[in-house]
């Protein structure tokens, strides 16, 4: 059973790094679901539609990772809710508190991630 001190640690940081990631969506031009807002222009600046295509592309691979990292916390958090958090998604064992220190929001546990 995970200590409460744990829990409540592992959350924090799951919500601090879920803020970080929605602020950089923000920046980006991007919704938390991982679109490109509208509004967004990438040609302004550009001398050529080349060089708005490649930083326009650059910025989509940024808002996928970042996308990607907000639903794996997004999970980790439901998890809390859930009070499956803490358990290995694949033998149902302990993840232990040093894995979910490292990465809060780890579905698997050492042996597990080792072996897939």
């Amino acid at each position: 059973m995970m200590s409460t001190h744990i829990y409540s640690e592992a959350e924090a940081r799951l919500r601090a790094e879920r803020e970080r990631l929605c602020h950089q969506l923000k920046e980006l031009g991007a919704t938390e679901g991982g679109e490109l807002r509208n509004d967004v222009d990438y040609g302004d600046g550009f001398a050529d539609a080349a060089a708005a295509t490649a930083e326009r592309t650059e910025t989509l691979g940024l808002v996928e990772s970042l996308h990607r990292m907000l639903v794996e916390i997004d999970a980790a958090l439901a998890r809390m809710e859930e009070g499956t958090y803490g358990t290995c998604a694949k033998c149902g064992g302990e993840i232990g508190a040093d894995r979910l220190e490292f990465r809060p929001e780890s579905i698997y546990c050492v042996a597990c991630k080792t072996a897939a």
